[in-house]
């Protein structure tokens, strides 16, 4: 299974801060599980690909978009 997810943002800067910021969970995935993420101009974009059930796809997605809301938050202040 795989999934793209693509936010985008007002700025490059912004982009930029949140694709550092959940970069490091391209290096720690568990077996099975392979993420990517990248910026694209404005634009991140993630890839992931599970070789696991819906579920651990669904848990993987929960979690970069809950890390990406963090982050959000953090360069809106």
């Amino acid at each position: 299974m795989e999934a793209k997810i693509t936010i985008s943002y007002k700025s490059v800067r912004e982009a930029e801060a949140v694709a550092k910021a959940v970069s490091p969970d391209n290096l720690k995935a568990p077996p099975g599980l392979a993420i990517k993420t990248i910026r694209r101009g404005p634009k991140v974009v993630t890839l992931v690909k599970c070789e696991r059930n819906l579920e651990s796809l669904i848990a993987t997605i929960d979690d970069l978009l809950m890390s990406v809301q963090v982050v959000e938050r953090a360069i809106s202040v």
